[in-house]
């Protein structure tokens, strides 16, 4: 639980670990490789075992690629990232703006007509297979076992994780009726599902294979027949009793592939997130093409998944307000990120209902805050001075829910350009929050909302403004989000992130995030839209007032915020008491 300050790989490793893949490539047969941020599940996050990017360049990104050439060797990072690479990686890796620049169109310009670029079939999707296929121009690509795990000698063991039963109560459906549910519109005799928080949700189990997820490695079949053949280690389920039952089988993972190619077919793949290995592994079988079944229904969260959430929110909630109390009390200069970070993951420990913090806390002062996705190490640590903000992104896992939540603070008197900065970026939080929509959008119809005050000053941000969170499994989850490229429709149920910001690279960053479920809108008089969707929100935490221009705020906007100040004070007041009880009522004062 315990957040690590260490770093998986610095700089100055970057460049004999990059000499050392390049003396396989001779013996495969290859002009380069391609290192993608991913494992055989292809979920966003992976265990040690398999960070390979971050261990060969020591870009810790979520997301990301190097290519490693003959002679040249880049690493591409979307918006998120684009500050944060530049202090992670050696000069022998160039920074590559993606998807701006696709891997295709780099890969051809600096190879010559007949050059071969391996890849390891288990990292990259049917999806991404075909693209880069498309878009190579005289190169090809040829699968080749991992050279990373070649040539990384202490790399750690695979995950086992123990696995356990979500109580009914808690996961609101039993699983059999899940399966029961999918199996009967799979189109298909069988359903490969390599997603683990898919597989966590489908079988009301929780696993600790991935820090901060609460998800078990695994490989899994959903049969027509209402069947599930779960491919895990023994040892993972040894506590888990009879709660699978005798429609689930358990069998040894390695015996996957072997098991796929005896089916008869058809089969449902997602080609999004089904590795390339498993699809070869299928040749000569009837394929079905869809998404994975477990996505949307995972989305859309049931009531009892609805009600865990609000309740780990309040919990949560009076843990953030208690830490902010603690934080406005110290004197600037007194304390660091680090400090920051411990005495936030000791608050939500302090509720005794903490499993894990969701991910690695963002404590990012000044500077450090314009590193959109920045975790302070103790190489990077530093004081929390005054006149800077402060930028602290963070969650807690509680076996009733996940959270997810950014609150930028002053430390000492801020300036006029952050103040109105910040309240530009408010603006755009309280337009979603505010917002009743038709249904049947999806993010990039509303993703404009949360940009346009920041747009009218020549501002903007270079991430989404919102991605899905599970009902205690991943905090970023599938498959809706709020973004320009965001097209799955959003839907009841469906818990999502709100969370503008704005960043000042070598100066600071802001970025103000509550969690909102979809929900049903009362209609109004003279509606001819059929149905209406607004969002609920589940997030009760003051949000800092003297980073905000009252000026700039319209009547509405101040409405909707002293009206939110007038909840937390509800919702969070009985749950704290002495000086803070006093800081909260100060918080949530009307503008």
């Amino acid at each position: 639980m315990l957040q690590k300050f260490t770093e998986t790989a610095r700089p100055e490793q970057g460049p004999p670990r990059l000499a050392a893949l390049r003396a396989q490539f001779d013996a495969a047969r290859i002009d380069g490789v391609i290192v993608p941020r991913t494992d055989a599940h292809q979920g966003e996050y992976v265990a040690p075992r398999d960070d390979r990017l971050a261990w060969l360049t020591g870009f810790t990104g979520s997301a990301g690629y190097c290519v490693a050439l003959r002679d040249a060797a880049g690493v591409f990072v979307d918006g998120r990232y684009r500050v944060q690479v530049k202090s992670q990686v050696a000069d022998v890796f160039t920074p590559v703006d993606w998807p701006e620049t696709g891997l295709a169109a780099w890969i051809s310009d600096k190879l010559p007509d007949g050059g071969v670029v391996g890849i390891d079939p288990w990292l990259f999707s049917v999806d991404q297979m075909r693209s880069l296929r498309a878009d190579l121009t005289g190169v090809s690509l040829r699968f080749t076992e991992n050279l990373v795990d070649r040539i990384w000698q202490d790399q750690p063991a695979p995950p086992m994780g123990t696995v356990f039963a979500q109580d009914v109560a808690l996961a609101g459906e039993p699983h059999g009726d899940k399966i029961d549910r999918l199996a009967r519109d799979l189109g298909a005799s069988s359903c490969v599902i390599t997603l683990p928080d898919s597989i966590a949700w489908l079988l009301n189990i929780r696993g600790s294979d991935i820090a901060h997820n609460p998800v078990p490695h695994g490989f899994a079949l959903l049969n027509a027949d209402g069947t599930v053949e779960l491919f895990m280690a023994d040892e993972k389920l040894a506590d888990l009793g009879d709660h699978l039952g005798d429609r689930v089988s358990v069998l040894p993972p390695e015996g996957f592939l072997a098991a796929i190619a005896t089916l008869q077919g058809p089969v449902r793949i997602d080609p999004a997130t089904c590795p390339v290995a498993v699809a070869d592994a299928l040749q000569g079988v009837e394929i079905v093409e869809a998404p994975d079944p477990c996505l949307l229904p995972k989305a859309c969260k049931n009531e009892a998944e609805l009600a865990g959430a609000r309740a780990a929110h309040l919990r949560d909630g009076a843990a953030m307000v208690r830490f902010l109390a603690w934080l406005d009390a110290q004197p600037a200069g007194s304390y660091t990120e680090i400090d920051v970070v411990e005495r936030l993951e000791a608050e939500r420990r302090a509720t005794n209902a903490l499993r894990d913090i969701s991910f690695e806390t963002i404590s990012g002062a000044g500077s450090n805050g314009a590193i959109v996705h920045y975790r302070v190490t103790e190489r990077t640590n530093r004081q929390v001075n005054a006149g800077e903000l402060l930028l602290v992104d963070s969650g807690g896992q509680y076996v009733d829910g996940t959270t997810d939540i950014t609150r930028t603070i002053a430390i000492g008197q801020p300036g006029d350009e952050e103040r109105e900065a910040f309240t530009r970026v408010l603006k755009g939080m309280i337009a979603l929050s505010r917002l009743r929509f038709p249904a049947g959008l999806a993010g990039r119809d509303i993703d404009v909302l949360a940009r346009a005050a920041l747009w009218e000053v020549g501002l903007d941000y270079g991430h989404g403004t919102g991605h899905g969170v599970g009902a205690y499994l991943s905090v970023h989850e599938g498959p809706a989000r709020i973004a320009r490229t965001g097209t799955v429709p959003f839907a009841p149920g469906m818990i999502l992130s709100n969370e503008p910001g704005f960043y000042r690279e070598g100066a600071y960053g802001i970025r103000i995030e509550n969690l909102i479920a979809v929900e049903h809108a009362s209609p109004v008089a003279g509606q001819t839209v059929p149905a209406m969707y607004r969002f609920e929100t589940l997030t009760w935490v003051p949000i800092d007032r003297r980073l905000i221009v009252p000026d700039l705020l319209t009547a509405q906007e101040r409405d909707w915020l002293n009206a939110y100040h007038g909840d937390v004070l509800a919702r969070i007041g009985d749950l704290v008491d002495g000086s803070v009880a006093g800081w909260l009522h100060a918080a949530c004062a009307p503008l």
